[in-house]
């Protein structure tokens, strides 16, 4: 098959693109390449996808082979409708998974128009050249941030979630409810991905896994939110990349055209103890700062992951230590190489 991944120089984004590469589908990828966070580890993960950073700069569409397949990457911003347009008449793509978007639901807080510009706007020309160029299937970027502080636990696909607690969550539903339309309106296949908490190598440093390890590390303290009382259905990437994959590259047992997925682990984990789980592995304890809760957070996301199971056979199976093991292995290699 050939896969637009948007996002492709992002967390999941990244490791999506390499498992497709490697069992042989043809992958172009796409990204913006934004500042919100450090872009030197963007431009590594573009290295290891076989892109030259420098390229990936200066460039507009670099190819570069691969050992199964080829890929492709372009820096584009998905606001930017002519050039997407243009970039869907040229390649005809079977499938199109969206993941970019800006993230990050406290930076919502902070520059909210970024959120409408990238995950509202940028979403609807994506659907719009699904639309006008006969993409049968997209498959999107949710969020668990849809349910916001939800009683109903764990969270189903099927709960309420018209009370989202960050502008970045309202975005997420918005995605949904504009999928839906186009669905029913254009016939058009889409799946929305409701992500719950991601971790692993690669992964980004605004989330707690890559802050509190490099905090540890480096004799920083820690700042503990809601004074620990938070649980996170922490979700190692091998499993979520499992789960994307399989609603690319094969079809559901359902027929329905419209469908939203929980993608996570079933586990939650209480903060305390994914901090105890990092401190045990590097062997030292950390400097914790008890803060109260932040606005736009949530106490708790856990996902059932029923109907991705029965769907599409979704089978998470990486237990937390050993997730939180992988990472802080990663993050050691990478920075004595950086």
């Amino acid at each position: 098959m050939k896969v637009l991944v948007t996002g492709a120089a992002g967390f999941i984004g990244f490791h999506l693109s390499k498992s497709l590469i490697r069992k042989g589908h043809e992958v172009f990828g796409l990204d913006n390449i934004n500042d919100y966070y450090d872009t030197a580890l963007k431009y590594n993960r573009l290295r290891e996808l076989g892109i030259n950073p420098l390229e990936a700069r200066e460039f507009n569409n670099v190819t570069i082979a691969n050992n199964q397949s080829s890929f492709k990457f372009v820096r584009l911003n998905l606001e930017d409708k002519d050039e997407l347009i243009s970039l869907f008449e040229n390649e005809g793509f079977d499938v199109v998974c969206n993941l970019a978007a800006q993230a990050g639901v406290r930076y919502s807080l902070e520059n909210p128009q970024a959120y409408i510009s990238s995950n509202i706007q940028g979403f609807m020309n994506i659907l719009e050249c699904c639309r006008n160029f006969s993409i049968p299937r997209l498959v999107y970027a949710s969020s668990s941030s849809v349910y916001g502080n939800s009683d109903s636990i764990p969270f189903k696909e099927d709960d309420n979630v018209d009370f989202p607690v960050s502008l970045y969550a309202a975005t997420k539903k918005s995605n949904e409810l504009m999928a839906h339309t186009y669905s029913h309106l254009y016939g058009i296949q889409t799946i929305g991905l409701r992500f719950f908490t991601v971790y692993g190598p690669w992964g980004r440093p605004d989330m707690a896994m890559f802050l509190f390890t490099d905090a540890i590390l480096n004799d920083k303290p820690i700042k503990v939110f809601n004074k620990g009382k938070l649980a996170r259905d922490f979700t190692y990437i091998d499993d979520i990349i499992q789960g994307v994959e399989s609603t690319i590259i094969t079809d559901s047992k359902s027929n329905k055209i419209y469908q939203l997925y929980n993608i996570g682990n079933n586990s939650p984990v209480k903060l305390l103890e994914f901090i105890s789980e990092i401190e045990g592995y590097i062997g030292k304890d950390a400097e914790k700062i008890m803060k109260p809760m932040q606005d736009g957070d949530v106490y708790l996301t856990y996902a059932d992951v029923t109907l991705l199971s029965d769907e599409f056979s979704y089978r998470p199976k990486t237990p937390i230590r050993q997730g939180v093991r992988k990472f802080i292995d990663w993050y050691k290699k990478y920075y004595e190489n950086v």
